[in-house]
């Protein structure tokens, strides 16, 4: 496969190149290859990134994802958590792991709840979206969807602009979902009212892609586990009523958001 420019700029996530394949040498074949790429960028308070972390365990360990999982036509899927703030500010807290059974799921769960690193500097969307799509290369699996499921509470203000990685990633078979954090009170550094909408015409893309706003932290693990839901069981927004507008915007919708406004906002200020 061809190297698309602003992917090459990035470095793969660290230890990809050593994973290895199944016991036969061929990649293990999943229903789904997901990476949760999860902001850490300094406008997440301590407590908020506690919530978000608490937030994936318990959804990928809730009944119904696990049922999502079961359900599937091979009834496994491959995950990666990965945590990222700036364009080259990135870490892989788990690598991919095979989550086959609920003690699959619950260990996943247990590593995510042991992680206790903290914030980091800017928000590179970009750059997470580049280093989510270099995750899947040589990874040991072979998935019949692959999909990046990306969180933040701002626009991108570092890196390259996100757009064209955007259609990049979407070029290789990947789908975007996005789960834009909008809780606070509008105060924020680079706070927009609308980012869902943002997220709608600017990060998300791909085969039923979607968008699950977060309005409320009380409401974050909710969210998830009808987002992991959705991504783990190939259900298009509509076929939830739950995730019925505004709670999901699906992909091309009308739209036409500026998306470069994080970087128009960030100048001379001082970026998150």
């Amino acid at each position: 496969m061809r190297c698309l420019l602003p992917l090459c700029l990035l470095a793969l996530p660290a230890g990809a190149e050593d994973l290895e394949p199944g016991a036969s040498g061929a990649a293990i074949e999943v229903d789904v290859e997901l990476v949760l790429a999860v902001d850490v960028s300094r406008s997440i308070s301590p407590e908020e990134l506690a919530i978000q972390r608490l937030g994936y365990a318990e959804a990928l360990t809730a009944p119904e994802v696990l049922e999502a999982i079961g359900d599937g036509l091979l009834g496994r899927v491959a995950i990666t958590y990965i945590e990222w703030s700036g364009v080259n500010a990135q870490r892989t807290v788990i690598d991919w792991t095979l989550v086959d059974t609920p003690e699959a799921a619950q260990r996943f769960a247990d590593e995510v709840l042991a992680n206790n690193l903290g914030v980091m500097r800017r928000t590179s969307i970009s750059g997470a979206l580049a280093y989510a799509a270099a995750a899947f290369e040589d990874n040991g699996f072979e998935g019949l969807r692959r999909v990046i499921d990306i969180s933040g509470d701002g626009p991108n203000n570092d890196g390259p602009p996100v757009a064209p990685v955007r259609d990049e990633v979407v070029a290789r078979g990947i789908t975007i979902n996005g789960l834009p954090l909008m809780t606070n009170d509008g105060s924020g550094f680079q706070y927009l009212p609308d980012l869902d909408l943002y997220y709608r015409d600017c990060v998300i893309g791909g085969p039923m892609a979607f968008v699950m706003p977060v309005t409320g932290w009380e409401n974050f693990a909710d969210a998830v586990r009808r987002k992991l839901v959705m991504e783990l069981a190939g259900l298009p927004p509509m076929d939830l009523p739950e995730a019925a507008a505004p709670a999901a915007t699906p992909a091309g919708a009308a739209g036409g958001y500026d998306c470069m406004i994080g970087e128009r906002m960030g100048r001379g200020a001082r970026p998150f």
